[in-house]
């Protein structure tokens, strides 16, 4: 099958590249010329595990193409995907500018019955206003071509995203008509051989799903980190709640992690829509804003132990392990670590930063403001306190007899709960976590 793909951001170069790894024929389109460049050229635009071998292995292949011009693509394909940003306008409402820009280009120039699938992150009914302006650039042409619009939303988790699209545990689809519905499910059969696990349903449905899914998981995060919290004030640990909780069949143990807040290009964006899109329809989403507002508030709990241990910070030099939202991305979109950056710089501390892929990400997002480091044990040389931020693999074991002999102070934060506190307390360090008196 030929497809295109509008968009060579996270979601539209994982799919892509996903769906012509599985034979399909795929162009994707981007109107940044700079980044269809560098991927001609086999650089990667993102991070993520394994993608590069992939984009390199399929356009090798002749199966992966980049190009800047939907409509020199458009004759040869059945279905295009528009993958385009839909950044949170000032509201917290998601601004589909780029959605209808797509949907508009598509009116102007399709010849033939072809489907145009939303993969973006968009609100419900946005659907509609898609279709509308297909039709509308169709009236001005003068022509009657018929075409079909649908909702396939994605559900990938950065750092795992290949092995999520190759692997799906459940496709979602929101479709109109039949013949729609048969294409979709062609597409995603190579997927799905052993058990076919494509959910049809109504396009505002499969549009509400994305965004109930993620606010789901966002909300056990904030449902844990304010436990966490009550845990330290009233003398409990997380982690025994945790695992308590955790073993109800009911409940289940992921995503109950306690720590210093969630972050990334869904959760946060997500999260404001589905509040906004509650304040159109009239109702008011009192738990989806309490999950917002708890998160916001744990963005900052490593810095305030920081605070509390050491005092006044000014002239102290922190190190910050993990500056990517999660392990395995260079995203920092939301992520927890530059809000602790910037209440320490605001106080006057010096901070030393390290992270696996994420540094040129820091360093175009804030600067020379802090100083990068080449490693972990550089970055806590002559530290008065190390605070993880992010739980990569590398932090996980460190040799905690050289950090305790480039360290000046010997304060350990724990943002993300992964060290073991009567080893550290043995090695004459102080150590606090979150969740934990």
């Amino acid at each position: 099958m030929n497809i295109a793909i509008v968009g060579t951001g996270y979601v539209g170069l994982v799919s892509g590249t996903c769906f012509a790894e599985m034979g399909s024929h795929v162009t994707c389109v981007d109107v940044d010329e700079k980044k269809i460049n560098r991927l001609k050229n086999g650089e990667m635009p993102i991070y993520e595990p394994g993608l590069e071998e992939l984009v390199k292995r399929n356009v090798a292949y002749g199966r992966l193409n980049f190009t800047t011009n939907l409509t020199d693509v458009l004759d040869d394909v059945d279905v295009v995907f528009s993958a385009v940003g839909t950044p949170p306008d000032e509201d917290g409402s998601a601004d589909l500018k780029y959605v209808l820009a797509v949907a508009r280009q598509f009116g102007q120039h399709i010849k033939k019955y072809t489907i145009l699938v939303t993969k973006s992150t968009v609100p419900v009914g946005t659907a509609k206003k898609v279709k509308a302006v297909i039709q509308e650039e169709l009236n001005n042409r003068g022509v009657d071509i018929p075409f079909d619009v649908a909702s396939n939303p994605e559900f990938l988790k950065e750092g795992a995203a290949i092995k999520d699209f190759m692997s799906p545990d459940r496709v979602v689809v929101g479709t109109e008509s039949k013949k729609a519905e048969e294409v979709m499910a062609k597409l995603y059969h190579p997927f799905l051989i052993q058990n076919f696990r494509v959910i049809f349903m109504d396009i505002p449905s499969a549009e509400m799903t994305k965004y109930a899914a993620n606010a789901m998981l966002a909300t056990r995060i904030s449902f844990m980190n304010d436990i966490a919290n009550l845990c330290e004030r009233v003398g409990a640990n997380v982690d025994s709640v945790r695992r308590g909780i955790g073993t109800d069949t009911r409940i289940g143990a992921k995503f109950l992690y306690a720590g210093c807040g969630y972050g990334g290009s869904c959760f946060p964006k997500d999260v404001k829509a589905l509040v906004h899109t509650g304040i159109e329809a009239g109702y008011h989403m009192r738990l989806i804003e309490a999950v917002e507002q708890v998160n916001e508030q744990q963005k900052a709990i490593v810095f305030n132990k920081l605070v509390e241990k050491l005092g006044d910070v000014k002239g102290k030099t922190i190190a910050i392990l993990g500056l990517a939202f999660k392990p395995e991305t260079d995203d920092m979109r939301e992520a927890p670590a530059l809000i602790v950056i910037s209440k320490l710089l605001e106080k006057g501390a010096l901070v030393r930063v390290f992270d696996p892929v994420a540094m040129n990400e820091c360093k175009r997002r804030i600067g020379d403001v802090v100083t990068y480091c080449s490693d972990m044990y550089d970055a806590t040389d002559g530290a008065d306190a190390l605070a993880l931020m992010t739980e990569w693999r590398q932090f996980r074991m460190p040799s905690w007899n050289v950090v305790q002999k480039v360290m000046k102070g010997n304060l350990i934060v724990d943002g993300r709960n992964i060290y073991n506190r009567e080893e550290l307390e043995n090695l004459g360090f102080v150590y606090t976590r979150i969740g934990e008196k």
